[in-house]
């Protein structure tokens, strides 16, 4: 019986050695909207059942579509007046179904890393030979309709086996947003690549806040405010990573937007952040040879 997962290291912070971000930054925090295409009657998968009311279950679905119709232009609008690009948790098969959302990211630079094919169809049941075809289906589809290179993952309803991350490596994919285990980036054991599970958020995440903690929007303004400048103190020592991952059918609602966008003026109004993608942390963890560093260290104290 195995007694952990088995994809990282126990690595604390005594000891670990510093990260320094691109311009002497300290906190590097991004954005990463969760752009997503909901299927109403979704092939079935024996081990999770996307709705929880029979089929044609329209109070879910149309919740969720608000996002594709309205929320992501609040949001978007958001962010640019914060000066945030976004990195685009991206349901591939969008790029079919709302080709204008994916024009106006790719417009502002935003990056595009997969959240699956859609949202309602997961990785539980399947063979690797199947995981692999979503992978090149994802790589390809996003490198059609935006011209970029997949770099990140994250997997639909955080759906996996245990040869995911293998697999992920083995496809080029720089970074996954599968654990939640660590405020910096750190190497992840595959059998081939390097591969680093990038910080993401259940706590920042507004499908758990609003949806599972029930807070106001007055309050989701302040844990992210709260979440910042802890961070933002931690990285006096080291830089740390910062994620605000978002729905835009939660947080583009109009009685929530105004709360968000005030929160993330207020780090984008201090010295030391940087506001970057996902893509651009990967690049830079692995360009200052933090994962080399990283899983030396991780070796040396075993």
């Amino acid at each position: 019986m195995r007694a952990d997962l088995g994809l990282y290291d126990y690595l604390p912070w005594p000891g670990r050695p510093k990260i320094t971000w691109p311009g002497g930054k300290k906190l590097a925090v991004w954005i990463a909207p969760n752009i997503e295409f909901y299927e109403y009657d979704p092939p079935d998968n024996p081990t999770r059942t996307p709705w929880g009311r029979p089929n044609p279950d329209v109070l879910q679905y149309s919740h969720r579509d608000y996002g594709n119709r309205a929320g992501w232009q609040r949001m978007m609008a958001a962010m640019d007046r914060a000066g945030f690009r976004g990195s685009v948790s991206l349901n591939v098969a969008l790029c079919d179904h709302h080709p204008e959302i994916i024009r106006a990211c790719a417009d502002r630079g935003w990056e595009f890393f997969s959240h699956g094919i859609y949202n309602t169809r997961y990785v539980y049941n399947m063979t690797a030979d199947q995981e692999r075809e979503i992978i090149r289906d994802a790589f390809d589809t996003v490198r059609k309709h935006t011209g970029q290179e997949l770099a990140g993952w994250l997997s639909p309803a955080l759906s996996n086996n245990l040869w995911t991350m293998d697999l992920l490596a083995e496809a080029g994919i720089r970074y996954t947003c599968d654990m939640f285990h660590d405020d910096q980036p750190m190497p992840v054991k595959v059998a081939s690549g390097k591969l680093i599970s990038m910080p993401y958020s259940l706590e920042m995440n507004d499908v758990i806040v609003y949806n599972s903690q029930k807070v106001t929007p007055r309050h989701y303004a302040e844990i992210i405010r709260r979440q910042f400048d802890q961070l933002y103190k931690d990285s006096d020592d080291s830089g740390m990573v910062m994620c605000i991952p978002l729905h835009p059918y939660l947080v583009g609602q109009p009685h929530r937007i105004d709360a968000f966008a005030e929160a993330i003026r207020y780090i984008a109004r201090h010295d030391g952040v940087w506001q970057a993608t996902g893509r651009e942390i990967a690049e830079a963890y692995h360009a200052s040879g933090a994962y080399d560093a990283m899983s030396a260290a991780a070796k040396g104290g075993r």
